[in-house]
């Protein structure tokens, strides 16, 4: 009910929604719409009411609320189905594979305002304070087979990329396989875990972190030369609420893309937005080091790299860094 009132709300824009339109359209009581109007009031959402137009939505706390994320993500076709979200847990990912193994369809994604144990790739720990980020997990079981899985890296930095530059403006460039930069500085961050049997893939889940209003001080000092935050970059904060639903469907759009064979498409778009393609790199991959060239993407999103030596090695994971 909260994400029908929230809905109606946001569509009125400047106007208002009387209480008896509410009630005819969810088919309660006014009581009732009263009732869930003070809720959300209690949550911080600034609701103004008045005799001539109604209910108006006159601000928002910031704050992640699965209704509200719900009412401004709309329809999608399967990203954001269902939306839950959590003050604090270890990890998103966490939540998502216990859903996975209870048999929870695809598109539910898990938000936590702080995560306790939050993770990168190589078992890096992930910086994750309190409402200072969008730090979520999705559950997604397509059909393809397990050296596919990398299409969907490339997805969610394209989508996280874009969905960056249209509610910021900033500038946000991807550097392979899974950080989003922006003035050459990570800001976000994608880990892809993956359950599989030898030819299909049963689930993947999907970690997104943003580092959307962390300052310079709440950065380990490891790491301020290397990350940063949108607020950092920007100059001003960002409405976490806003970036979210943007990336998930930006999210929801390219998941389906992919689902329809389009990725050659999407892989193009990947590598106008790369930062690594075109670099002479080094990958390390446990032990092994590559040097090389970074050439493009192949059909299944891994790097081709050609090496010192002129042969063409195909990449599928590895820590990857500039060289001069």
């Amino acid at each position: 009910m909260d994400t029908r009132i929230l809905m109606a709300l946001r569509a009125a824009e400047n106007g208002g929604v009387s209480g008896s339109e509410l009630s005819q359209r969810l088919g309660v009581t006014r009581a009732a719409i009263w009732a869930r109007i003070e809720e959300l009031r209690r949550l911080g959402y600034g609701i103004e009411a008045s005799p001539v137009l109604g209910y108006r939505l006159v601000n928002t706390p910031d704050v992640l609320h699965a209704d509200d994320l719900l009412a401004r993500l709309g329809p999608t076709e399967v990203v954001g189905r269902e939306i839950r979200v959590f003050a604090r847990t270890t990890s998103t990912n966490d939540i998502v594979e216990k859903l996975a193994r209870d048999g929870v369809g695809e598109g539910v994604v898990v938000f936590a305002e702080a995560q306790t144990k939050g993770r990168g790739r190589l078992g890096r720990a992930w910086i994750s304070p309190m409402r200072k980020g969008l730090w979520f997990s999705i559950l997604l079981r397509p059909r393809l087979r397990p050296q596919e899985a990398t299409q969907l890296t490339v997805a969610a930095a394209t989508a996280t990329a874009r969905a960056i530059r249209a509610v910021t403006g900033l500038r946000a460039e991807i550097k392979w396989p899974n950080d989003i930069l922006t003035g050459g500085r990570k800001v976000a961050g994608i880990l892809t875990e993956l359950s599989a049997e030898v030819d299909r893939v049963k689930h993947i889940t999907l970690g997104i972190g943003v580092s959307v209003n962390l300052t310079e001080t709440e950065f380990p000092g490891e790491l301020r030369k290397t990350a940063t935050s949108l607020r950092l970059a920007l100059g001003r904060p960002v409405a976490r609420a806003e970036l979210a639903t943007a990336i998930l469907r930006e999210l929801d759009r390219d998941y389906a893309r992919i689902l329809r064979g389009e990725f050659p498409a999407l892989a193009d778009e990947w590598e106008a937005q790369c930062t690594t393609i075109g670099r002479q790199v080094t990958v390390e991959m446990g032990r092994r080091k590559i040097c090389g060239r970074a050439e493009a993407l192949d059909g299944e999103g891994a790097l081709l790299l050609r090496t010192e030596h002129g042969g063409l090695e195909r990449i599928v994971g590895g820590d990857v860094t500039w060289t001069r």
